[in-house]
């Protein structure tokens, strides 16, 4: 059975599926065939295989080898709003346990699967249930991109607390220099290890548009164990 992790983030446009495609390629280069899995996407647009968007794409392009679009990506909705509101308008229900179904599949074809959440922590995926359920649902531990920009402090400590309180395991977390001139970086990255009560996996640094960086400060250990 492969290992499986969910990718969360502190807020929407973090870096999410940058980092998600950034580790599949370092646990492929590191021996495991990673793919990975966005369950709900928004911001979709009609593509040979039918709805897809950039995020979708580039999981399908870091993964150890092509899947199915559908298969990554079970519910994919054309308006570029929060998917549980794209999926009322649609008339879709998610179903966790097609969902599931997916995830167990890939699990079958991988060493391991990474599952990227859409927004953050909270997002919710219809008006009862949130990408927190999710997470629990599926019994992955977690793993938090951090965008480290102003105000990163707050949130990360505040995610890294709802995750811990909602029963999950806060595997470790990333930070994504998403502000190549943020203020004090190093000093707000000192602050985020000692707050934060899990490990720093990696840090990425920023990079210019169509380059792909090296992640530093690289511990896979976790996800490798």
């Amino acid at each position: 059975m492969a290992n499986g992790f969910f990718i969360t983030g502190t807020d929407t446009e973090v870096g999410k599926t940058f980092v998600t495609a950034l580790l599949l390629r370092e646990l492929n280069r590191n021996g495991r065939a990673a793919l990975g899995m966005k369950p709900v996407a928004s911001g979709c647009h009609i593509g040979a295989d039918g709805l897809t968007n950039e995020d979708v794409e580039a999981l399908l392009s870091a993964g150890h080898h092509q899947v199915p679009h559908r298969l990554l990506n079970p519910y994919a909705f054309e308006p570029p709003i929060s998917p549980h509101i794209a999926a009322l308008r649609a008339g879709v229900v998610v179903s966790f346990q097609e969902l599931k179904t997916a995830y167990d599949t890939l699990t079958e074809q991988a060493d391991t699967v990474l599952v990227e959440g859409a927004g953050g922590w909270l997002a919710p995926i219809s008006d009862v249930v949130d990408m927190a359920d999710l997470a629990a649902f599926l019994s992955l531990p977690v793993i938090m991109v951090v965008g480290m920009r102003l105000g990163c402090l707050n949130h990360a400590v505040l995610t890294a607390r709802a995750i811990q309180a909602s029963g999950c395991q806060l595997l470790g977390w990333v930070a994504n220099r998403v502000v190549p001139d943020m203020l004090e970086f190093d000093a707000n990255l000192v602050t985020l290890e000692r707050r934060i009560s899990a490990p720093l996996l990696g840090l990425v640094p920023h990079a210019p548009a169509g380059t792909i960086p090296i992640l530093g400060r690289a511990n896979l250990e976790p996800l490798l164990s």
